[in-house]
Order: C-alpha cells, then structure tokens, then sequence
C-alpha cells in the first residue's frame, strides 16, 4: 500500500469513526472509553495491541450489530491514538433462519462500517463444514440445508412439533462447533466477544450447564470453564443428543468426525466480557441501527428476533396448522394464540411500541393472514424444502409408535388413502409393499423411506421423562432457585427463577 493510499483511507476510516460517534450519546462514549481499556489490558498493554485479534460472533440481528459498532469504534479510536489497533475477525454461522434479508443487513452493516477492504478486519462465514469469506449473494450449502432439513423432520416428528425442538436445539448445539471452527481458522484468535446480551448469555449457559450435568458431567460454574472445556462442553451434550435424535445407526457421518471444541486447549483465546459495557436498548440506539448501520427489520422475522434458528414466522404459521388441521378449529384461531404470546414477549424484551404495532397490524384482517400464510409457506419451502402438506404431516407425527396416529392423519387430511392403511404400515415396517405407496409417504412426509422407517420403529418423545435428553427439562436446579422452561414465541431455553427465591 503506497503512502498516498495509506493516508487516503486512514482519512476514510476516520470520517467512518466521526460519524460512528455522533450516533453515541454521553453514556456510550463513557462505555467506549472502558472498552478501549479494557481491550488494552487484555492485549497486555498497548505495544501488543498489534498482535492481538479479537473474534465476535455476529449474528446479523440488531444486538449484535450493536456490538459490532462498538468494537469498530474502539479498533479506530486506538488506530487513531497508536502506531497500531487489534486486528477484528466477525463469524456468521450460516444456518436455514439466516435468510436474505438477515444476509442483506448484515452487508450493509459491514459497508457502514468500511469492513470489507479492511486488512485489519476479517470477515467470514461457518456453513456447515465450511468456512469463506463473507459474500452478501453467498447461497447456503447444500450440506448445511439437508441437515437443518433432517433435524427439523425428525426433531418434529418425535415430538409432534415442539417448536423447541423442531427448530432450536440442534441449532443451538451446534454453536459450539461452529465457535471452535471461526477461533481456529487461520492464524486463530486471542479472545471470543458475544455479540449478545448478558441475558441470553446467562439463559444459554444455564441450559447447556443443566444439560451436561444430566449427562453425567461434574462442572463447575460456567464462566470458569474457559474457551476449549465449554466448546467440548456443548459439543459432548451435542452427540449424545444426535444420537437419541437419529438414533445410534443413522448418526450423520459428518458430525462424528467433526471437531471436538477447539484444537490445542492449552492455548485456547479467551472469553472477553463486554455485555456489562454495551446496552441492548433498542430504542436508544434506533438512530444508529437504521440510519447508520442500515438495518431493516426482517419482515419473516416477525420483526423482534434476531436471526434466530427459529423463525417466529414460521412458528406462527405452524401454530395456525396445528388449530386447523389437528385440533378441528380455524387457522385463524392458532395465529391469534401466537400473537398474544408474541406481544407479550416484544414487550418484555422492550421493543419499540411502533415495532409491536407494525408486528401484530400484519394479522389485523383475513386478507393479512392469508398474505402471511403463504409468505411462510414459501419461507418453508425456500429454507426446509418442505410444502404445507409435509408440515402438516410433521404436526401429527403419524409413523412413530408403529403408526399409532396414522389412521387419525388419514382420516383428517387424506381419506381417500384410508383403504391403503394396511400397504402403509407393510412398508413402514421394511415390508414389501406396492410402489406407490411408498411415493406417497415420501411425498406426504418429505422423508426418505429409511426416515420414515425409523421413526417407524421409535417412541415419540415423552416430555416427562427425565431420561430423554429431548424431553425440554422443568425440573429445577439443584439449588431450587431456577428452572428451565421454553419460550413458547421463539422457543428459546429460558432459565427463570423460582418466585420467592
């Protein structure tokens, strides 16, 4: 880089750094300031600050841009008081609920920022096995999609749609890998920053925590675990869910042979604590999300998640199949279920009330409903490759317990197949049974006769068995002061305590 050029964009970066903090207001450049030294001493002083490198999971949602906002103008602040800055690496795991609106904030993000010609910012993106350089076009594995397909197929069908565990689980499970694999690429990293709150952070230790416990692992607190024994933590409570997921013979291959938390435990980064420092406010930073950073409200987001593995659209969506076709009432009567809950959740979570308006006011007539119907049903399509009819079928769970619901599913929603119901069982048993009926259970169900046949020969999940590392766990810690629950908007782990504790 010539002189000339050098001075040219450090003057660019500078003009991004004056805009970035008139966007702050006196607190968050007190907090910035704390930041910067807080960066400092965890570099070992200024004259390493060079060799340093920071990674910070983004996830695309409003939170963690916020983050990232803050570290871009920590790096420049010290870029403009020092010879050198620590060097900026940003990981998105890719995954079906990264759709491409959540891909589109996220380059204009980058772009507010001026990081994408960065040479001290690194930006890339874990799909699956795979790590690349962020692109805002890059499409989704094929590999990444058929396993988010399979988790969301069998995790529904064993529990009849547990929105937990039909879209979150093996979601959240697989932050561990995909931590480990963005720390160890390249040169590795010297510290991990989350990009999201203290609360969610606290809600997801607490769940993994109580998880390995059941499982038989001694741990000690959390946050004393460090970088490599978390990653192996998750990771180790992953595989033995997979395997009561898929069961033991039908264990995908990719995920045995993958990584076990990061590489050389003995010098793993270390987690930087800064959620203490970055408020998650969103209406006190509104200015700075839309104007600045350039983030717009995913509208399949149902516009309070972040770019969650579940899709609170397709969850309310799921919620209107279940009253119509499960429980004989009105499409209708399931979204208004969902809303009430939603609304509340928005609330708690303080979204700006103009946000919630917009949010519910998407539902306020029939004509709405239906137009939101069939923008989830192509969402479903386009990132699970499943149609109504297979969502439908996941809802009932028809094939597990030897076919216990399959008369109830024919009777409901494809009577003219009732008189093939023996045919059926034969060939969900591993029988011999007429081609076309096999193309019918694979068409109905989006299985492959090898899925179908195992769910077959499996129990759907009983919720109250304390011995299934499926069943979501209510049983309280054993201090008695909190208890694990599920979100029922979003489906995520929530730990609560115990009132009067």
């Amino acid at each position: 880089m010539s002189s000339i050029h050098e001075q040219a964009m450090n003057y660019v970066y500078q003009q991004v750094l004056q805009r970035l903090l008139s966007y702050f207001n006196r607190a968050e450049r007190t907090a910035l300031q704390l930041l910067i030294q807080r960066l400092i001493v965890a570099a070992g002083g200024i004259e390493q600050i060079a060799n340093w490198r920071v990674l910070v999971a983004f996830s695309g949602g409003k939170d963690s841009a916020y983050t990232l906002a803050m570290l871009r103008a920590a790096q420049l602040s010290i870029a403009g008081r020092s010879p050198a800055t620590f060097q900026l690496r940003v990981a998105n795991m890719r995954h079906a609920g990264m759709t491409s609106a959540v891909m589109d904030n996220i380059h204009r993000c980058y772009s507010a920022l001026f990081l994408h010609d960065d040479p001290r910012v690194e930006l890339l993106v874990v799909d699956h096995q795979y790590i690349q350089t962020f692109e805002p076009d890059l499409p989704f594995s094929t590999a990444g999609r058929e396993q988010n397909r399979a988790d969301m197929l069998l995790g529904g069908h064993l529990t009849a749609g547990d929105a937990r565990t039909t879209f979150c689980n093996a979601c959240y499970l697989a932050m561990g890998d995909f931590l480990g694999r963005a720390a160890s690429w390249g040169e590795g990293v010297s510290a991990v920053i989350c990009g999201e709150s203290l609360k969610e952070q606290k809600q997801y230790a607490t769940w993994i925590t109580r998880l390995a416990r059941r499982n038989g692992h001694t741990l000690e607190h959390w946050h004393t675990l460090g970088f490599s024994r978390a990653l192996s933590t998750i990771d180790s409570v992953g595989r033995v869910y997979y395997r009561e997921l898929y069961g033991e013979e039908s264990m995908p291959t990719d995920f045995m042979l993958r990584p076990q938390g990061y590489p050389d435990p003995s010098t793993g980064p270390a987690f930087l604590p800064v959620t203490d420092l970055i408020g998650f406010r969103t209406e006190e930073h509104w200015a700075l999300l839309t104007d600045f950073l350039g983030f717009r409200f995913d509208d399949l987001a149902f516009s309070f998640s972040e770019s969650d593995c579940a899709n609170p659209l397709l969850m309310a969506h799921m919620r209107g199949l279940m009253a119509q076709f499960v429980q004989g009432r009105d499409y209708a009567d399931g979204i208004a279920e969902y809303l009430e809950l939603a609304a509340g959740l928005m609330r708690r979570r303080r979204m700006p009330k103009r946000l919630i308006q917009q949010a519910l006011a998407a539902y306020d007539d029939p004509e709405k409903i239906e137009a939101r119907r069939a923008l989830a049903s192509g969402y479903a399509q386009e990132a699970f490759g499943l149609n109504e009819t297979q969502l439908v079928c996941l809802l009932f769970a028809p094939f597990v317990d030897a076919g216990a619901r399959l008369e109830a599913f024919l009777r409901g929603c494809h009577p003219g197949m009732l008189v093939a119901q023996s045919d059926l069982h034969k060939a969900l048993a591993g029988q011999s049974a007429p081609d076309q009926v096999v193309q019918w259970l694979v068409d109905v169900s989006g299985l492959s006769l090898q899925g179908l046949q195992n769910l077959y020969a499996r129990s759907r999940v009983d919720f109250t068995d304390d011995r299934s590392i499926i069943a979501r766990v209510r049983a309280s810690d054993p201090d008695k002061a909190w208890v694990m629950t599920v979100d029922p908007v979003t489906g995520e782990p929530v730990a609560e305590r115990i009132s009067g504790r």
